[in-house]
């Protein structure tokens, strides 16, 4: 089957969906997903960010679809013409789902581990406005330990089930999910028990924001000041493939993940023990530095260089700030002469 993503014509298979024909077309005609992921069967639908513009349903009905459609659960048609990042309206449907994917998330950036690699935080910077109009009281929840491993911070949680069907398709020990329903929806564990399964921690890969991160790593560095390797080892779990990305910082393993494309999804999954437990360089072996789209804050520059450079040029400032903020409140330029309420300012009080 043929079909056409703004002007890019493209041979597909049956089956194949508009994001994964537009994936294999990429760059800028890629829809973004905050809930579809393409090692998680039935994943997707849910966010609506990635709604498309379909002009042409096909060769046999080239009538367009009325209205806008997700393209990680819209099935490619032969003859199929869709408009995605080239339509007006598709670009003012993404700003506002945006706006809403934003109306209860804290303002945690920079406080968040995930800053620098949060879906949300490139959905913003792409489709996000200036300001909010909502001014109502942000929905909250209480805090909740899930385990010794994972932190959970709900109020940033965008509900895109991910977590739920890596624990359904990974394990045979799901102890949580989304509790309640509406806008008081949540994530948390069955009659609080603790997620301890040997492949929880793919949870924190698969969240596209920063409601389940790396407690090992929490607060420790930014991403951005971590220098990314692809590293193996022999590992003994079933089911992990032992392939992982090291995140370093000097000569020290700050935090392990798995290895992720452009699309930010792990190639495969990994167990706790990789994860958690293998923080010496010499339980890996390093194949070399792990590549990133060129866009992104992660990459294989010399971090040290420019953050020295950044340090000189930051202390520069601040010394001139504070040269001036002297000279501002020097007594020399004062002028003594000023009067208030017709008494000059060097007249002495008398009492």
């Amino acid at each position: 089957m043929k079909v056409t993503i703004d002007g890019h014509e493209i041979e597909v298979e049956p089956g194949t969906t508009i994001l994964q024909a537009a994936r294999m077309i990429g760059g800028e005609v890629v829809p973004p997903a905050m809930c579809y992921y393409s090692k998680l069967k039935g994943s997707g639908g849910k966010c609506r960010a990635c709604l498309v513009e379909v002009a042409k349903g096909s060769e046999a009905d080239p009538r367009p679809m009325p209205k806008l459609m997700a393209s990680c659960v819209t099935s490619c048609q032969d003859g199929m013409e869709v408009n995605s990042k080239s339509s007006p309206r598709v670009q003012e449907t993404r700003k506002a789902v945006t706006e809403f994917l934003l109306i209860n998330h804290p303002l945690d950036c920079p406080v968040c581990d995930q800053a620098g690699e949060c879906d949300l935080q490139n959905l913003s910077f792409e489709h996000g406005k200036s300001e909010s109009r909502y001014i109502e009281e942000k929905r909250t929840f209480e805090p909740e330990n899930i385990g010794p491993n994972i932190q959970l911070h709900m109020n940033r949680c965008i509900l895109c089930y991910r977590c739920v069907m890596v624990a359904d398709q990974l394990t045979d020990n799901r102890v949580h999910g989304v509790m309640d329903r509406g806008d008081h929806s949540n994530i948390s564990t069955c009659i609080s028990k603790a997620i301890d399964n040997e492949f929880s921690g793919n949870m924190i890969d698969v969240c596209p924001v920063g409601a389940l991160t790396d407690k090992t790593f929490r607060f420790k560095s930014r991403v951005w000041f971590n220098k990314p390797f692809n590293a193996h080892r022999e590992c003994t779990t079933p089911g992990c493939c032992g392939k992982t990305t090291v995140w370093m910082f000097g000569n020290e393993i700050q935090r392990v993940t798995g290895r992720k494309d452009e699309y930010h999804e792990v190639e495969d999954f990994i167990c706790n023990t990789c994860r958690f437990d293998k923080k010496e360089v010499s339980d890996w072996v390093i194949e070399g530095p792990r590549e990133f789209e060129k866009d992104s804050v992660i990459n294989q520059n010399n971090y040290t260089q420019k953050l020295e450079k950044v340090i000189i040029n930051t202390e520069e400032t601040i010394l001139k700030g504070r040269e001036q903020d002297r000279k501002k409140i020097s007594m020399a330029e004062i002028d003594y002469n000023e009067k208030i309420d017709g008494n000059p300012l060097n007249a002495k009080n008398n009492g």
